[in-house]
């Protein structure tokens, strides 16, 4: 667990090394066990200094969560808290000189006895991480990160770093004070080393224990420190509307802190990271964003009993966005890829879009040069179907129409071998109906990614009825090799994100047609935990899209078919009034360079009605109808599980992740108490709303979708 040594210069290094662990991780046992070897090293005369280094490839990824949430006694996790708080107090008080020798990354825990050493010195790789971003999952750190953070780059500098969760690389991290100094890996060792026996001796003593310490941007009192509090205040407000108690924990604990001695200040940190350790909303978001997603990450859904597939070169077809983004995915993931347009020129822009972001990476050092000139030589256009030879995989991304899909899957097919898989980048056509057009739809799935797709982690990975088993564990596969998460769902129309995401863009369109102020419609919206209100939305994926979606279905389910008040305004806003989206610059938003505001319009054509809802009634609907989507979609077993479910509500679209999801909401709320208000909105807004049997069953059987 800890390895130690002491060379005959009198230097001690401890050694971070759990060898029943893929990483290091700190946690109750971990914690006692270098804090032995911490006053092993402190108690020894011989010893000059200590490096504290790591075994691994990483350094510390912070807290072991999961242990971490068990132990729900806050008396138990104060002491806990203030004994390591205490441990690290000794470190950097002590006679003896530490110095971090960040190998790899470190982060929350992991960077906080980091911080507690006299010097930190990283390994020049731009692959590690170093912060503290336990905020984004809910927490706060509890091992002096908000105090000693504060005290070494100044209180507003370190807010912008703990409030949002920042992880910076080595080079960032020196420009900013995070560590002292950088070297190539190889030289890590030695440089601690060699700091210990030069300047370990005069640096014991840390600024802020020295007489006459003052912070860089001044006390929480002066002109400069109201100003950074004030302003830190109202952002996080903003960003948070209340709904994350870690963010206004690390807020007072950085403020409250700044205005104390250090030993009070970590006292104050213990309170406010125990306080947000045992809140929902930490263990709805550990539960879903660390817990689950690792199963997810881990492919606990592939078939097993199927031999992992090494991807050597896939196809894409429709150099638009999507293919675009696919093509720069997979060539950086290593493989060989085919992009396939109508015309070369097109084809070309689908490359150069893959050169800018080459560009980018090249210029932040993430690649050198040369691996972004391979990874580019990669990308092959072509106007040819023949060009697919030899692809294992060909993934269509073509526009959502139906006969077009069907055109260049028959095309694309006839070119490639037996065994290739096809699947379609579709984000709502039945998957099934699809595989139609090939002759082998057992090796036919849906891929469905997310736009931007270099930037959004999800990808939902449909089954049609006559998907194999092997298609499925081939595409997961695939999916882990360009470094997605992928949720497995079962084929319908619109699969599970977008069936349930609609949910939300169409009641807030229907509210509008109701006479709900759009713009209340729109800030309720971000209160409930939205990242963006449903007409923004409905602007950003296209209104002429949704519309066309709705033709789709209708056309499809015939007598079937339900009509609402949204179809109308979508008939409007597309037929009569060319409000197409953002793509025009004009929907349920006006667009300038820089500028977005409702359209005034809509006020005219849908006035508020007298009987307005309130804040808190329009939040719940908004929110309620994609929980209960969701669970019909679990019921008819289109997303096969409540992890999946939340892990892709989150990912997907932004629902918002203090709840831990669509799933997670209902949870948070009870079962029961979310039937009955459910049963009360029914009977207000309509059937909609209307809890289905089962979920029912499970509020009278008091059960849970989590143990």
């Amino acid at each position: 667990m800890m390895d130690y040594s002491v060379d005959g210069d009198g230097i001690a290094t401890l050694f971070w090394n759990l060898t029943d662990r893929s990483a290091n991780v700190l946690n109750f046992e971990t914690a006692v066990a270098f804090g032995r070897k911490v006053q092993e090293a402190m108690a020894d005369e011989n010893v000059l200094g200590a490096v504290i280094t790591s075994s691994k490839k990483d350094f510390i990824l912070g807290a072991d969560l999961t242990t971490l949430l068990e132990e729900r006694d806050p008396a138990v996790l104060m002491e806990r808290s203030s004994r390591l708080q205490k441990l690290l107090r000794a470190m950097e008080r002590g006679r003896t000189p530490f110095v971090a020798a960040i190998n790899g990354t470190a982060l929350g825990g992991g960077y906080e006895i980091c911080l507690a050493c006299h010097y930190r010195i990283a390994a020049d790789d731009p692959r590690i991480q170093i912060g503290l971003p336990e905020v984004t999952l809910g927490l706060c750190p509890g091992a002096g990160g908000t105090q000693r953070l504060q005290r070494m780059i100044g209180s507003r500098a370190a807010l912008s770093l703990l409030l949002d969760g920042t992880k910076v690389d080595p080079q960032k991290a020196l420009a900013m004070g995070l560590v002292d100094q950088l070297v190539a890996p190889e030289m890590l060792l030695p440089a601690a080393k060699q700091w210990l026996l030069r300047e370990g001796a005069r640096s014991t003593v840390k600024p802020w224990d020295k007489k006459g310490f003052v912070f860089i941007d001044g006390t929480a009192h002066s002109p400069k420190g109201f100003e950074t509090f004030m302003e830190a205040a109202a952002r996080t407000h903003d960003k948070t509307h209340a709904n994350y108690p870690a963010a206004l924990g690390i807020l007072s604990s950085v403020y409250e802190g700044s205005q104390v001695d250090m030993n009070t200040a970590l006292r104050i940190e213990s309170r406010y990271f125990v306080k947000c350790l045992i809140s929902p909303q930490a263990k709805s978001m550990v539960r879903t964003l660390f817990s689950s997603m690792g199963e997810v990450n881990k492919l606990a859904s592939r078939p097993r009993g199927i031999p992992p597939t090494e991807y050597k070169k896939i196809g894409i077809l429709g150099a638009g966005m999507m293919g675009s983004g696919l093509a720069y995915l997979a060539a950086l993931a290593g493989l060989q890829v085919v992009l396939i347009d109508t015309a070369i020129e097109t084809a070309h822009r689908g490359k150069q879009f893959a050169k800018r972001l080459l560009d980018k990476k090249a210029q932040d050092k993430l690649i050198s040069d040369d691996e972004r000139l391979e990874t580019l030589r990669r990308i092959k256009l072509s106007t040819e179907y023949g060009s697919l030879r030899g692809c294992e995989l060909v993934i269509e991304a073509v526009y959502e129409d139906r006969r077009l899909k069907f055109e260049v899957i028959q095309k694309a097919e006839a070119v490639v071998g037996r065994d290739a898989i096809l699947a379609s980048d579709t984000s709502h056509l039945p998957i099934t109906g699809l595989a139609e057009a090939s002759s082998h739809p057992e090796n036919f799935i849906g891929l469905h990614f997310f736009s931007p797709v270099e930037k959004m982690q999800l990808v939902e990975i449909v089954v049609g009825r006559r998907t194999s088993d092997e298609c499925l564990a081939r595409a997961m596969d695939f999916a882990r090799a360009i470094k997605k998460t992928p949720i497995v769902v079962h084929d319908s129309r619109g699969f599970y994100t977008s069936r349930v995401f609609s949910t939300y863009v169409l009641e807030g369109i229907g509210m509008l047609a109701e006479g709900v102020v759009p713009a209340l419609i729109e800030n309720a919206a971000r209160m409930a935990g939205m990242a963006v209100g449903p007409l923004a939305v409905a602007d950003e994926i296209s209104v002429e899209l949704a519309y066309r979606v709705r033709q789709h279905t209708q056309r499809d389910l015939g007598a079937q078919a339900t009509r609402t008040v949204a179809d109308d305004v979508l008939d409007k806003m597309v037929e009569t009034w060319g409000r197409l989206g953002k793509k025009i610059g004009k929907g349920f938003y006006d667009y300038s360079p820089g500028k977005k505001r409702l359209w005034p319009g809509l006020s005219e054509h849908f006035p508020a009605s007298p009987n307005g809802l309130s804040v808190e009634q329009v939040m719940k609907r908004l929110m309620y109808i994609q929980s209960l989507e969701t669970f019909r979609c679990l019921e008819e077993k289109v997303v096969l599980s409540p992890q999946d479910a939340d892990v892709g509500s989150v990912l997907g679209w932004g629902f918002a992740p203090f709840l831990g999801g669509t799933v997670g909401q209902m949870e948070a709320i009870g079962v029961g108490p979310f039937v009955r208000e459910c049963d009360a909105m029914a009977l207000a807004y309509g059937p909609r709303f209307s809890p289905p049997a089962l979920l029912r069953e499970m509020a009278a059987g008091n059960k849970s979708f989590y143990p």
